[in-house]
């Protein structure tokens, strides 16, 4: 018999003898083991001594967790990685190295992303077998600048399909997904971006695009009006030769009707903003979805009950608010225009000034397009931990700028979510620096995307197809024929059945049994 159980056999004779005396000690004995697990575990701990070896070690784990291959990977901040990919030599696997991204190794992991971003953007994958034959881009030189994510990937690969040459730029520094930049320069695109470009990376980025010896751009792709003012600034020669620009955003174009207005657009444009295939689907839908999914993934906020303030109601807007809405969430509203004010209030939610509100909302969303809409004065009056966030596609809405004083200290808690703390210890929550919140900080749904990337690949088509004297110089909605199109191409998805117009009907109504069903002003 071993000393344990000689042991055990004593106690169990002298348990009642001991009675309440020995659970005391038994319980005893459980805590001292306990206090003694809890001291190796304190020693195994200090083996990182320094605040700098904590850290590394939790920098470490960090990383580890965005090897999944989820697109959450594209989210994180990377600026771990202290080399610059303009310093980087690097080449995709046919030797070529005209491009310029974070990681050329990324790419198969990017090619992943983009084929599941395939499967629902089949209108464009139809559009792309249907045309590819024809090859309607052959011989288009296009210049593009947009969001660089697995959706504009096929939309990319879909214009080099039908005959184009591409080279690509981002429009926003913190919307690129790393590894999808990889895949389309592994496949041979010239790409230049990365998430967490500085301001002068930025425009290194669209200079490397146009400024190519011997490559010359004929075709302009924009969103947001930068590629288009920097071709027209830096490369005179080169916008004159352009044989088309389209542009998907209301920033870019307004900018477009500027020059314009100014007489110095000498080159048709393709006004795919206010087609109703962008405005009713991505501008409403894509961010009636995606607004929730920013927010929460940065800040955890529960809804209910939160106030909310909502800084212009278009389309944008509108789909803010619907999603807001139905979790619960209390919606003002802000607008200049009364059309879209007496929406707002028909759809049951106050108009109100910002001034009125900004002490008692928890969360401000602008969507106007405008700049300073929240300015420093706002800033200062709000409550704490009020989230301020864009849905507008540029960085100017939210007078970011005013923030960076000596008095105010910045703190970064997470990727794209800062906490500026005033001195009284007041502290807001910024995303994403001010710029556009879904693409910087989640991401958007494909299929919406499909729609607008459709469109924008007809407009190119159409554009440089186009019969001299049918476009003269100035902006163009596309024809309502074409949207009709577009919307067709997407309704198998839902196996959807549209009615048909009996010839009477149709003579009843005026109009062509095969479209187009409204006038071009119908929006």
């Amino acid at each position: 018999m071993s000393v344990v159980q000689r042991v055990r056999r004593k106690i169990e004779e002298k348990r009642e003898q001991l009675g309440p005396a020995l659970d005391v000690w038994e319980r005893t004995v459980s805590l001292l083991q306990k206090q003694i697990q809890f001291a190796d575990d304190m020693q195994e701990f200090t083996k990182f001594p320094t605040k700098t070896g904590r850290r590394s070690l939790s920098r470490s784990i960090s990383q580890s967790s965005t090897d999944s291959y989820s697109s959450a990977a594209s989210y994180t901040d990377s600026s771990d990685d202290e080399v610059s990919p303009r310093e980087k030599q690097q080449t995709n696997s046919k030797g070529s190295s005209n491009f310029c991204v974070k990681n050329i190794k990324q790419a198969e992991f990017g090619r992943r992303e983009i084929e599941i971003a395939e499967q629902d953007m089949s209108a464009l994958i139809s559009l792309r077998k249907r045309a590819q034959g024809e090859k309607p881009l052959a011989g288009a030189k296009i210049v593009g600048c947009t969001h660089i994510t697995a959706q504009t990937a096929v939309l990319i690969e879909t214009l080099c399909a039908l005959g184009a040459q591409c080279r690509w730029s981002a429009c926003n520094i913190y919307s690129t997904q790393n590894e999808v930049a990889a895949a389309l320069a592994e496949a041979g695109v010239a790409v230049f971006a990365w998430k967490g470009e500085s301001e002068d990376d930025f425009w290194w980025c669209i200079d490397r695009c146009v400024n190519m010896d011997g490559w010359q751009a004929n075709m302009i792709l924009d969103d947001g009006g930068d590629l288009t003012h920097w071709v027209y600034k830096k490369y005179p020669n080169v916008f004159k030769k352009i044989r088309g620009i389209v542009e998907e955003s209301v920033t870019g174009v307004h900018r477009l009707y500027q020059l314009s207005k100014a007489g110095k657009l000498c080159v048709p444009a393709m006004n795919v903003n206010d087609s109703v295939t962008k405005q009713k689907f991505d501008n409403l839908y894509c961010c009636r979805e995606s607004i929730l999914d920013g927010l929460k993934r940065t800040t955890d906020v529960m809804f209910g009950g939160k106030q909310v303030v909502v800084c212009g109601y278009g389309e944008v807007g509108k789909g803010c608010c619907a999603a807001l809405k139905a979790l619960g969430a209390i919606v003002y509203i802000t607008e200049i225009d009364p059309i879209c004010a007496l929406q707002a209030c028909m759809d049951g939610f106050r108009v109100v000034k910002l001034n009125e509100v900004i002490r008692q909302v928890d969360v401000v969303i602008t969507c106007t397009g405008n700049k300073n809409v929240v300015t420093r004065e706002h800033l200062d009056r709000m409550k704490n931990s009020c989230i301020v966030c864009n849905m507008g596609h540029s960085n100017t809405e939210i007078d970011v700028t005013s923030l960076r004083t000596p008095e105010l200290t910045w703190e970064r808690v997470r990727s794209q979510v800062d906490h500026v703390i005033w001195p009284d210890g007041k502290r807001v929550v910024l995303l994403a620096e001010g710029r556009l919140l879904n693409l910087s900080c989640s991401t958007v749904p494909t299929f919406v995307l499909s729609i607008t990337a459709t469109t924008q690949a007809l407009a190119l088509i159409e554009l440089y197809n186009a019969p001299e004297g049918r476009y003269k110089q100035d902006v163009y909605l596309l024809p309502k024929k074409m949207d009709e199109y577009v919307a067709s191409l997407h309704l198998p998805s839902f196996d959807a059945h549209l009615t048909e117009l009996t010839d009477d009907q149709a003579k009843y109504l005026g109009l062509n049994k095969n479209g187009p069903f409204k006038p071009n002003y119908y929006r």
